[in-house]
């Protein structure tokens, strides 16, 4: 409530882990509880049908921005790649194949820490579709790098590496 009334963006992963809860009914109104109050939110593939009920991920996405108006919404969908949901737009980048996964511990928290840089560079206002893209295919070649290594903090790339990722990859 603080953080909200002071204008600070809030940022919320779901990153739902059902071994850690009691009961998954107190999982999903916990996760209720934080769409309630954040303004990006990065929640999975099989989150999102968790939450919403719904099998297609657009369906489910739209449940969550009537109900709780959550300005900017990425949804991860593991090697397939990333969307994000802004107005009315929605972008999708298609993921990085690594063909040596070692661990994929650490790829949600690093993709949501490379959107949440853009964001914080950028702002959340008025961002365009190109902008979009650019945030969700570095967050995806950043997380696509880190499930190659072992661990989550040691893993996690530098700048650069992500960039020359990025380059590699480009159509030319």
């Amino acid at each position: 409530d603080v953080a909200k009334e002071a204008g600070c963006l809030i940022s919320f992963d779901t990153n739902l882990r059902p071994p850690l809860w009691k009961s998954l009914d107190t999982a999903k109104e916990m996760m209720e509880y934080g769409f309630g109050y954040c303004d990006i939110l990065k929640i999975s593939d099989n989150e999102i049908q968790f939450v919403s009920g719904k099998e297609d991920y657009d369906e489910g996405i739209q449940y969550l921005q009537e109900k709780y108006n959550i300005p900017l919404i990425f949804l991860t969908l593991g090697k397939d790649g990333s969307r994000a949901y802004y107005k009315d737009l929605r972008v999708e980048v298609p993921g990085f194949c690594q063909e040596q996964v070692v661990d994929t511990t650490g790829a949600g928290d690093t993709f949501c820490g490379c959107v949440l840089h853009y964001v914080l560079q950028h702002g959340l206002e008025h961002l365009q579709e190109e902008q979009l893209k650019e945030m969700l295919a570095f967050a995806n070649a950043a997380a696509s790098l880190v499930v190659t290594r072992k661990g989550a903090l040691r893993s996690m790339p530098e700048p650069e590496q992500i960039q020359a990722l990025l380059r590699k990859e480009s159509p030319e």
